[in-house]
């Protein structure tokens, strides 16, 4: 993928805003994103500014990235990593995107390229002199069968001859493009065969609605036909007894194919004429071997090579020097701890002071990794404030971190530098120093 930058700084220009309709377009898209997520908006807003400015300039990405309160950084990021965006001024009246994709250029898109380069610009992303038109290769624009086609804007125009191209952009240069009628351009309907449909030209094969209305119809033409058939039969004819009816016709096994195969043999069809009683058929069973928990819990010398258990507690040594991760250490459990849960004594001197609840409680869930339920366990223990978890020195981390069995978690997120943020300057200090909003 080719490098994407920004255009040159003399032709950007210095500010941007949405206008009164896309501002408001942009606020029903931020909407459709969950609280915490609306920067996910970025790229549908990003598209709003190029259709209002024809392409995107560095104040909209810039604009856009400080509405969504992300840093503009990602906001630029986005915009060079996609295609569909425009990052230098294209034609005002229209930029044309040719399809170069191998089934457009199995089907002349080089020459539409070449319409392009003697009627705009001889190369990509240059307006021609007017300023009103430019054109540019892009891959596959989705109507492969239609093969080549370009896009205007949001509307593709299919079945393309180097003529009508050059016709369409006259159009667009003069101001009429909203004349041309988007779709095949040699009258073709859809996607369907340039010969016109060769199948499916009837939809009774696909609608049983259709079916069905057609059986209702050819039944109620029956009924009538047998009311109406008496009156005009002649009187010999009518005073003949009628035939009784025919009892219902079982499925044909004429072309059923008669072989030596079990499938169709009729002594082995089922279920059996042969009833067997079931005291018969337990005798002539075979009793089942009593279960043995030991024996099924051998793997089978022919299948592993060896006699050992299939499960169970595996006593392979380990050297004393092997790495853990701190997630997998399992401490030892203190002396001072609780026998029943494993947590730390609530009276051991390492457990951090608490205070009596303050008239104003820090809001501990701003600390990424605490919840409402961690936060109400932090507050039995006295922890109300943002200094108090800043506060807090190595032994009294390890002890919350066994209270509340969290495998090293604090020291992963970091609590105290968290906390120490939040207490000296809230949610604008958090940002500063961790170039995010807290979670």
């Amino acid at each position: 993928m080719s490098v994407r930058r920004l255009a040159e700084a003399s032709v950007q220009p210095a500010s941007f805003a949405f206008n009164k309709e896309n501002a408001a377009a942009a606020k029903q898209w931020i909407a459709k994103y969950p609280k915490g997520r609306e920067q996910s908006a970025i790229i549908p807003l990003l598209m709003l500014a190029q259709e209002q400015e024809g392409w995107v300039t560095k104040a909209a990405i810039e604009t856009i990235s400080d509405m969504l309160g992300m840093p503009r950084i990602r906001g630029l990021e986005v915009a060079t990593f996609y295609t569909q965006y425009q990052l230098n001024p294209v034609g005002t009246r229209a930029h044309i995107q040719v399809c170069g994709t191998t089934p457009c250029m199995l089907r002349g898109s080089e020459a539409l390229m070449d319409v392009c380069r003697s009627k705009i610009h001889h190369d990509q992303f240059h307006t021609n002199e007017k300023g009103t038109l430019s054109w540019e290769e892009v891959e596959c624009l989705g109507a492969c069968v239609n093969a080549p086609m370009v896009m205007i804007f949001k509307d593709t125009f299919e079945d393309l001859t180097p003529e009508r191209l050059a016709e369409i952009i006259d159009l667009y240069e003069t101001g009429k493009g909203a004349e041309v009628k988007p779709g095949p351009q040699n009258g073709r309907t859809g996607s369907e065969p340039a010969s016109g449909l060769t199948t499916l030209k009837s939809e009774r094969a696909i609608l049983k609605t259709t079916r069905d209305k057609e059986a209702k119809a050819a039944a109620k033409a029956a009924r009538d036909a047998a009311a109406a058939a008496p009156a005009a039969a002649p009187a010999a004819v009518v005073s003949q007894a009628p035939a009784a009816p025919s009892a219902p016709v079982g499925p044909s096994k004429t072309s059923k194919p008669k072989t030596d195969a079990p499938e169709t043999s009729p002594a082995l069809t089922t279920p059996s004429p042969v009833k067997v009683s079931p005291a018969t058929e337990k005798a002539a069973s075979v009793r089942a071997p009593r279960h043995s928990a030991a024996n099924a819990n051998q793997a089978s010398p022919e299948v592993e090579g060896v006699s050992k258990p299939r499960s169970g507690p595996k006593t392979k040594a380990e050297p004393a020097a092997a790495f853990k991760s701190p997630e997998t250490k399992q401490p030892a459990a203190k002396a001072d701890a609780s026998p029943k849960t494993g947590k730390p004594s609530l009276e051991d001197k390492s457990r951090p002071a608490g205070i009596e609840r303050p008239a104003a409680v820090d809001d501990l869930k701003l600390i990424s990794g605490v919840g409402p339920k961690i936060e109400g366990t932090l507050h039995s223990l006295g922890i109300y404030t943002f200094a108090q978890v800043a506060s807090w020195k190595k032994a009294e981390r390890e002890w919350v971190d066994g209270y509340l069995n969290f495998r090293g978690r604090i020291e992963r997120d970091d609590w105290v530098k968290q906390a120490k943020a939040l207490a000296k300057g809230g949610v604008a200090e958090y940002i500063r120093v961790f170039g995010k909003k807290p979670v």
